[in-house]
């Protein structure tokens, strides 16, 4: 089992003058490599072949242009683990930047217990995310007193409208949403679920049945600095869904029409900005101040750097209130961020995720602190 004082051990023989950023190319990877080059770092991409043009070609640096220096390409994502990969990546000084995209293609104990390289973040934390983990993110909300949907035991309990989360078969980090209003509701569109191969028994037994919280959807991106011990809201945004976008384009009486052929779907395929009114932002920030204090409490050293609380605002008794319904305990899908206002007030200027990251570094590296910063 790799400990903290492994990784320190490590940062101990690094050039910490000459370090590599790294991450895994995908998900948020161009907007961690573009923060890291614009505040000097070295930037390296770990591709999956035939998966690797974006980082390889289309966004690589050259001629004064592109973000991303240099790209390892494997047969595998899951390869990174690899004596020889492990090997090349502490040869280059680097910090690897995790993302959700990152745990998909791993094992969470062989990331915690093998992958022998500095991560900005607290690498046992991401698997808090999943609802089969003792002390998760239900644990940890419950806890740090922020409201969240209640969660049904079984489908014998539902008496409002629901959300059930199951895992898609196909895609086990994707979820097949639906909505159940009974115990008869829930059996029926399960099974139809289940019929169609969309999710499996197994899937479903581990489903969580949540409460349906009517109310204008919206997630806070936080930024905690261990170095400081500030909390820093970097932006607010919502999701985009496939196949449920495309179907709330249409005027009423064709989505009729087309419910009775195609199912709606919940697949994010991406974020757009919002922004949020300012008598929302000391709910926001409390929230967020509360969330890393438990996480610290239970999981110690908790919460570095970005995370994210997303839900929506529920107007209830003549007031609003935030709803969690997931948390993101890493760097959030969405560097759009940087173009909602937040970081503009604290700074001067809108910063992105990768930005802030990059900052955090290079503040950490001047105090030689990044021991701080790396699990």
């Amino acid at each position: 089992m790799i400990r903290q004082k492994d990784i320190h051990a490590v940062l101990k023989r690094y050039d910490t003058d000459d370090l590599t950023i790294g991450v895994l190319g995908g998900h948020s990877a161009l907007d961690v490599c573009r923060g890291a080059k614009k505040h000097g770092f070295r930037t390296l991409a770990v591709c999956q072949e035939g998966r690797d043009k974006t980082y390889s070609r289309y966004y690589k640096t050259r001629q004064g242009k592109g973000c991303v220096d240099d790209t390892i390409i494997l047969p595998k994502f899951s390869d990174i683990v690899n004596k020889e990969v492990q090997e090349e990546l502490r040869k280059r000084n680097t910090i690897f930047v995790h993302n959700r995209y990152f745990w998909v293609y791993f094992d969470f104990d062989e990331i915690e217990n093998n992958f022998k390289v500095p991560i900005f973040g607290t690498r046992q934390l991401v698997k808090l995310e999943e609802r089969d983990q003792p002390k998760n993110q239900y644990f940890l909300l419950k806890q740090a007193g922020i409201r969240m949907p209640k969660i049904f035991g079984s489908p014998q309990e539902i008496d409002r409208l629901t959300l059930v989360k199951v895992a898609e078969a196909a895609r086990g980090y994707e979820r097949a949403f639906f909505f159940a209003r009974s115990a008869e509701d829930y059996e029926k569109k399960s099974k139809d679920l289940l019929d169609q191969g969309r999710i499996t028994q197994e899937a479903l037994d581990k489903a969580v049945i949540e409460e349906f919280i009517a109310g204008a959807q919206i997630n806070f991106n936080y930024f905690w600095s261990p170095l400081t011990n500030e909390l820093e809201l970097m932006g607010t945004d919502t999701r985009r869904q496939t196949n449920l976008d495309g179907i709330l384009r249409l005027p009423a009486d064709e989505q009729l029409e087309l419910l009775k052929h195609v199912k709606p779907k919940y697949i994010e395929t991406g974020h757009i900005t919002c922004t949020t009114k300012e008598s929302l932002l000391e709910k926001a920030f409390a929230a967020g101040e509360r969330f890393v204090a438990i996480t610290a409490r239970e999981h110690s050293p908790g919460i570095i750097g970005p995370f994210a609380l997303q839900g929506a605002i529920a107007a209830e008794e003549g007031g609003e209130e935030f709803v969690c319904f997931d948390v993101s305990m890493r760097i959030p899908g969405s560097p759009g961020t940087r173009f909602t206002p937040h970081t503009g007030y604290l700074y001067g200027e809108s910063m992105s995720y990768g930005e802030r990251i990059a900052l955090e570094i290079k503040k950490a590296q001047e105090l030689k602190k990044l021991h701080m910063l790396c699990t």
